[in-house]
């Protein structure tokens, strides 16, 4: 009689996943790597570097997009409001103007709006979308970067400090920037993710924006093609982030965030993260595998 197969799961222990993100950091010298990741089917967690400070780059806009929606369920404003977009804005220093680069920004479409007045929506949308720099001032001023990061430090972001908008030079200067942690970005996609950052109505927008990310060269590239991604980016010289829910086929979510500074090369630092994501997903997604009856060694 002909042997018959059998499929089997493999999943990785957590040590091993851990060992194998290790070996993949040290690849590359110098480099200062932080990982959160959160299992939301098993409840279990990996970090390493967890609580390490970090400039935020761009993933401080995702506090600000919670503490938006938060706002707009008071009815302090709401989502549809028109507000007149200006590129000037007030140094948390001393209050004097300054204004943000187009030549710097990602999201070059939203200059030729100012001076006219746009929906809160769409400022919104192209904050976390094209993570645009002009927008994310635009919507600081608004709901205030205090209660930005009151409302992240109240959902348990304990470290994270959200001080000011993009490109506040004289902020820059004396040492007043954004930061956070693996954790405390983790903590939030998780929040997220479960309903708990906002009202569920509220959290299921801010997870069907962040799922329309345009920039997917980092943990998205590291699952399998089609694999839904619910991210944000951020990126300054010398250090590249991201923030994420993925959405495995057929079964519960994980958050996954991947911070790193002292990787000059930006090139470097993407396949680092990419290498990442793709460890973890392989770590937990469950791999069908054939497996003959005889017993034989699994090769």
């Amino acid at each position: 009689m002909l042997p018959f197969l059998i499929a089997i799961t493999l999943i990785a222990p957590t040590d091993s996943l851990r060992q194998r993100i290790e070996a993949r950091i040290a690849q590359v010298p110098g480099a200062i790597v932080g990982v959160s990741l959160r299992d939301l089917k098993s409840g279990d967690s990996l970090d390493l570097n967890p609580d390490v400070s970090f400039h935020a780059a761009s993933t401080m806009k995702v506090p600000v997009m919670i503490e938006l929606f938060r706002q707009a369920e008071r009815g302090w404003l709401t989502l549809d409001q028109p507000i007149l977009l200006v590129n000037q804005f007030g140094s948390i220093v001393d209050g004097s103007p300054f204004s943000v680069d187009a030549g710097d920004d990602s999201d070059s479409l939203m200059y030729t709006k100012v001076g006219q007045r746009v929906p809160v929506r769409e400022l919104l949308e192209h904050m976390i979308v094209r993570s645009s720099n002009l927008t994310t001032n635009a919507l600081i001023a608004l709901v205030g970067a205090q209660r930005a990061d009151a409302t992240a430090h109240e959902l348990g972001a304990s470290n994270i400090k959200v001080l000011r908008g993009v490109e506040d030079q004289k902020a820059f200067d004396a040492g007043l920037s954004n930061s956070t942690t693996p954790r405390d970005l983790a903590t939030l996609m998780w929040a997220i993710e479960a309903g708990r950052a906002a009202s569920r109505a509220s959290c299921d927008s801010m997870r069907a924006i962040l799922l329309r990310q345009e920039f997917n060269q980092e943990i998205p590239a590291g699952v399998p093609p089609g694999t839904p991604v619910a991210h944000k980016t951020g990126w300054i010289t010398g250090v590249l982030h991201d923030a994420a829910i993925v959405y495995p086929k057929g079964r519960a979510p994980y958050v996954l965030v991947v911070f790193t500074k002292n990787i000059p090369d930006e090139k470097v630092a993407r396949a680092l993260i990419v290498d990442i994501s793709r460890l973890v997903y392989e770590g937990l997604v469950p791999t069908s595998v054939s497996v003959r009856s005889d017993h034989s060694a699994l090769r």
